[in-house]
């Protein structure tokens, strides 16, 4: 091959070279290039009380078409939105259409009807569709009636009349409405706080009781904390403390019927933990008359 003949080789390779480059620039940009969705997806959540509920979806837009008869065929299976089916979350327990709903995620499936609509709350959250729908995994099935709303160009979920206890999720599109109310269980729910926090609350001055006590520091005040702990409550372990607190102050016989009644109630704790070994131990080593 001659001179011309190499660089004309080595012309037209770099030029195919290039080509290639700029190829792979063009599918890079194209790879890059982000388009409104048709449905986009959106989420919309209320605290309900101390209950948290949430709806993820994708909105389609009625783009100049019948939506319901047409576009969302009445009679039928309906995702309730477009893509994967809509969830629902709810991070406690509620109570929808008089039954109750443990907490968690769910699909809310619907059949729309020209009077009335059955909606479906589906254990399986995390579905592509109506074709991988399971009836037995329904939870719940109800009926509502729709009516007429204001003019939606895109399905949209909406939580109204939200009060401590309840909220309304209403579904809107075209011109109409489908909403049921959520119910949460808020005055239960705050009881079994109170509770929680009478049950409880013995613990951080029985904790304070017992650092004076191991560290051997103001014994009275370390007394004064024990016994607001056992007024609050009277547990094997704030009563062992009082034991010890009065067997440190050299009062062991005071201090027996305390370490007898920790050891009862300890013997009759519901998880187990309870400092047997110790207890006995000092009851025989302040020798305590037998009960």
């Amino acid at each position: 091959m001659n001179t011309q003949a190499l660089l004309r080789s080595g012309l037209f390779s770099l030029l195919g070279l290039g080509a290639f480059s700029v190829g792979m620039e063009g599918a890079a940009l194209a790879q890059q290039l982000e388009l409104p969705r048709p449905s986009p997806l959106a989420k919309v959540s209320q605290a309900v009380g101390l209950t948290d509920v949430s709806v993820e979806y994708s909105s389609p837009a009625i783009k100049g078409r019948k939506v319901f008869g047409t576009l969302v065929p009445l009679g039928q299976l309906w995702r309730t939105g477009a893509n994967s089916a809509t969830k629902l979350t709810f991070s406690k327990d509620v109570t929808i259409d008089g039954k109750p709903v443990p907490a968690g995620s769910y699909a809310l499936f619907s059949i729309p009807g020209k009077d009335t609509w059955t909606l479906i709350l589906n254990k399986n959250p995390n579905q592509g569709g109506t074709g991988q729908y399971k009836q037995d995994l329904d939870l719940l099935r109800f009926t509502v009636k729709p009516e007429p709303a204001g003019q939606r160009e895109r399905l949209t979920f909406v939580f109204s009349d939200t009060t401590e206890t309840s909220t309304r999720l209403d579904l809107e599109w075209e011109k109409l409405r489908v909403s049921f109310v959520i119910k949460a269980n808020t005055d239960a729910q705050v009881d079994a706080g109170i509770k929680a926090l009478e049950d409880s609350s013995w613990r951080p001055y029985n904790n304070a009781a017992r650092y004076l006590l191991e560290s051997k520091k103001d014994p009275e005040r370390a007394m004064q904390l024990i016994d607001r702990s056992l007024s609050l409550r009277e547990e094997w372990l704030n009563v062992w403390t009082k034991a010890q607190l009065l067997a440190q102050k050299g009062k062991s016989q005071d201090a027996c019927p305390l370490a007898q009644k920790a050891k009862q109630l300890g013997e009759k704790n519901p998880d187990g933990f309870f400092f047997a070994d110790e207890v006995k131990k000092s009851i025989v080593d302040w020798k305590c008359p037998a009960k």
